[in-house]
């Protein structure tokens, strides 16, 4: 019964987040990616917590890591479609990023420190130390991308770097449970 009601109190905060959270501020801040990544990392731990009924370690660590993979990927998103959110009326880091300097510079800040939180699995216990190969392999990956789109800052970087995140992270989910401990 405990997890149940953890697992239940865990997606109630993440409805609560996106729409009195998230919702709002899409029009009222740049801050709506950051508050919207939330609750898109919350649902590892609605299993997590399904499944162990805590929330420990490795909990909070596959949510560091869906945290900050969703950044590098919307920052990509957000800046090829750049005027689409502004007519809309959103409020994002790439509305007036026209040189997409802003977006590709943020991108590439949060893959490298994706690259070192996303090691933290094998550190608290719920991987072998393999994983730390195939994650630093991705990681180098994803961060080399982003820099591809921090130096040409093109629609077509942008564009890749978005494949690219769709990529990374099955594959180091498949990384996380062929090594897990």
């Amino acid at each position: 019964m405990a997890c149940n009601a953890l697992s239940a109190i865990l997606a109630a905060l993440t409805i609560v987040i996106y729409i009195f959270g998230y919702t709002p501020l899409k029009r009222a801040s740049t801050a709506n990616t950051f508050v919207g990544a939330i609750p898109g990392a919350i649902p590892p731990m609605i299993g997590w917590a399904a499944a162990r009924g805590t929330l420990d370690a490795g909990a909070w660590s596959l949510f560091a890591i869906l945290l900050l993979w969703q950044l590098p990927h919307f920052f990509a998103i957000a800046w090829m479609y750049r005027e689409d959110y502004s007519r809309a009326g959103f409020r994002m880091i790439s509305s007036d990023d026209r040189t997409g300097e802003r977006s590709a510079s943020q991108s590439v800040f949060f893959c490298i420190l994706l690259l070192v939180i996303a090691g933290l699995p094998a550190f608290v216990g719920i991987v072998t130390f393999a994983y730390l190969a195939v994650e630093l392999l991705l990681g180098g990956l994803f961060i080399a991308v982003a820099m591809r789109f921090l130096e040409m800052r093109t629609t077509g970087s942008a564009r890749v770097l978005f494949i690219t995140s769709i990529v990374y992270l099955p594959l180091l989910l498949v990384a996380l449970v062929l090594t897990k401990s």
